[in-house]
């Protein structure tokens, strides 16, 4: 049996030579027909994963000067964007609150404010998993928060001669459900949340030289991330799965005990959320701070990098103490997205360069606005594209040209490219849609059924708030990038 993977191995190469041989429509250079070529089997390569994802973001850096498209200096830039860098300070915070259980003490500590009641607690560990997945990404924080709540599960459960078995079922469910979703969600309230997000940053920095800075992304999509969460939460626990338990009266003491594990805060462990916090406020307010020190040149870049750096250089137990991170520590770090990253950019810049952009922004000239029906097709498409492929995946190809388009119709390219970004966030109908999907599948505490049926809805509910905010207010925060 010829499996996807296999397929798209061969489908992929085939497809390259197939568009080298072919004769090269009018209008097009033969540099741009190459970088057609390579896109073709990128695109293949990337839905299927026939090879590691980062393998095939190394495919610019290898073909472009092979082709005669650029030279090697040329080709490797985008792979050392300061964008990369971003992700890179973010990714070293992520790994010091995961060593030094941080994130588990944060997560409890919102789970234990948010009532003792059924619906309640579901709430707590959507708001929880929602905040920590701000900050690190949607699998760690679903591989966190999933044994948690499986515990929370198995003993407000116990009490099944009090409760009726299919409210039970529901609020496992609901319990489940919330945990991947809100993984997901989260992320989308923060320029580190996701890596979609970041790519968003890079493709704007690199082809429209517009920076979107790490407070402009929270002051729009903070807000949407947390209507989006409350959405959720209401369409699991009152209309599709509505549990009607009322009060557990384990529920205190489960918190209490799992806080309790967790002993007094270490001293790496303060000094993590010390960095952690240092971070978030600067991020939110280096506009006001390069104001009051002019020449300062503070960004989202330098301040993720000083916190990354800032980690390996702070002692965990008072002088004598090791570093807060070690080097041995990165082992975990996705080395993969960072090239990833590098090599979409490489070859947006080269489809930029060969002029296939401007191409297909000439297509539609004329069109004056962004017409709110164009920015619900857009969020539709990528929407259920997201099902079946891999959000970073989706928005490194679909970006470009959904820029090309916006320039060439004289748009915001901004109003095109986020409802593309925040769209590929919102896979939640398959367990392959998202790893936190598959992580809370496999608990067998929910059927796909179950998942298509709350995910279908929440892909509707997602796509009608992201139109909704990119029609009426990014454009309020937003400016138009001037290429």
């Amino acid at each position: 049996m010829i499996t996807l993977k296999r397929a798209g191995l061969l489908v992929g190469p085939l497809l390259f030579v197939l568009v080298l041989l072919t004769p090269i429509p009018k209008g097009i250079s033969p540099e741009a027909w190459k970088v057609i070529a390579l896109a073709a089997i990128m695109l293949v390569w990337w839905i299927s994963e026939a090879v590691p994802m980062a393998v095939t973001a190394l495919l610019p850096m290898l073909f472009l000067p092979l082709m005669k498209v650029a030279p090697l200096k040329e080709a490797t830039a985008p792979y050392s964007n300061p964008v990369v860098f971003l992700f890179m300070g973010g990714f070293m915070i992520a790994l010091a609150m995961e060593k030094w259980n941080l994130h588990r003490r944060i997560a409890l500590n919102i789970v234990r404010r948010t009532g003792v009641d059924a619906n309640g607690i579901i709430l707590g560990f959507m708001l929880a998993t929602g905040f920590v997945s701000m900050w690190i990404s949607n699998t760690a924080t679903a591989v966190m928060m999933f044994p948690i709540a499986t515990s929370v599960i198995q003993l407000l459960t116990q009490q099944k001669e009090a409760h009726s078995e299919k409210g039970l079922r529901y609020f496992s469910l609901s319990m489940m459900l919330g945990v991947a979703y809100s993984s997901s969600i989260g992320g989308m309230a923060t320029l580190v949340g996701t890596p979609p997000n970041v790519v968003f940053k890079g493709y704007m920095l690199s082809v429209f030289n517009y920076e979107v800075s790490f407070a402009k992304w929270m002051l729009v999509c903070f807000p949407f991330s947390v209507l989006l969460l409350f959405c959720m939460y209401w369409l699991i626990t009152k209309v599709l799965y509505p549990n009607k338990l009322g009060r557990f009266d384990h529920a205190v003491e489960l918190i209490r005990q799992e806080s309790e594990k967790l002993g007094p805060m270490s001293p790496g462990e303060r000094a993590t959320l010390i960095v952690f916090i240092a971070a978030a406020l600067l991020w939110m307010s280096q506009a006001f701070i390069n104001k009051l020190i002019p020449g300062l040149g503070l960004s989202d870049e330098l301040i993720a990098l000083l916190a990354g750096v800032t980690l390996f250089i702070l002692p965990s137990d008072g002088m004598r103490g090791k570093p807060v991170l070690e080097w041995p520590d990165t082992e975990k770090m996705p080395w993969g997205i960072l090239l990833l990253f590098g090599g979409g950019l490489s070859v947006a810049m080269a489809l930029e360069n060969t002029g296939v952009i401007n191409l297909i922004g000439q297509q539609f000239e004329g069109v004056q606005n962004a017409d709110f029906l164009i920015i619900v097709g857009l969020s539709v498409v990528t929407v259920y594209l997201s099902e079946i492929m891999s959000n970073v995946a989706l928005v490194t190809v679909m970006l470009p040209v959904v820029g090309a388009v916006a320039v060439g119709a004289g748009i915001n390219p901004v109003l095109m490219c986020l409802p593309v970004t925040l769209a590929a966030s919102c896979g939640f109908m398959l367990p392959m849609s998202t790893p936190p999907n598959a992580i809370v599948f496999a608990s067998g505490k929910l059927s796909i059924s179950q998942m298509v049926r709350a995910g279908f809805w929440l892909n509707i509910i997602s796509i009608v708030l992201i139109a909704l905010l990119c029609y009426y207010v990014t454009p309020l925060v937003f400016t138009q990038p001037v290429n």
